[in-house]
C-alpha cells in the first residue's frame, strides 16, 4: 500500500504542475462562475428558440389576417358574411337569433 501511494505521488509531482492548476481552475471560472455561465448559456438558448416558435406563430396569424383583410377589401360578399356572423347585423325586415 505505501509503495502504491509513493508511486502516485511520483506520478502526481510529474503530472500536475502548478500550470495545470492555474488553467483547470481558471476553466472552471470561465464555464461556471462568469457572466456567461454554461447553465446561463443553456438558459438563453432555450428562450431563444421559444421566441422564435412565438415569432413563427405569429407570422401565421399575420399572414390569416392580411388573407382576410385582401378578401374583405376586394369580395363583398366575405365582407357581409364577417359582419353578420361576428357583429349580429341584419337586413331590414330579417329577425336574427343567436345561439350560443
Amino acid at each position: 500500500m505505501n509503495e502504491r501511494l509513493t508511486n502516485f505521488c511520483t506520478w502526481a509531482r510529474r503530472y500536475f504542475r502548478l500550470s495545470f492548476f492555474a488553467t483547470l481552475a481558471v476553466l472552471i471560472y470561465v464555464c461556471f462562475f462568469n457572466g456567461n455561465t454554461v447553465v446561463d448559456t443553456y438558459v438563453y438558448e432555450r428562450e431563444i428558440d421559444m421566441k422564435r416558435a412565438e415569432i413563427a406563430a405569429n407570422l401565421d396569424t399575420i399572414r390569416y389576417y392580411e388573407n382576410l383583410l385582401n378578401r374583405l377589401q376586394t369580395d363583398p360578399e366575405t365582407m357581409e358574411r364577417i359582419v353578420r356572423e361576428q357583429y349580429h347585423m341584419q337586413r331590414p325586415n330579417e329577425d336574427i337569433y343567436v345561439v350560443e
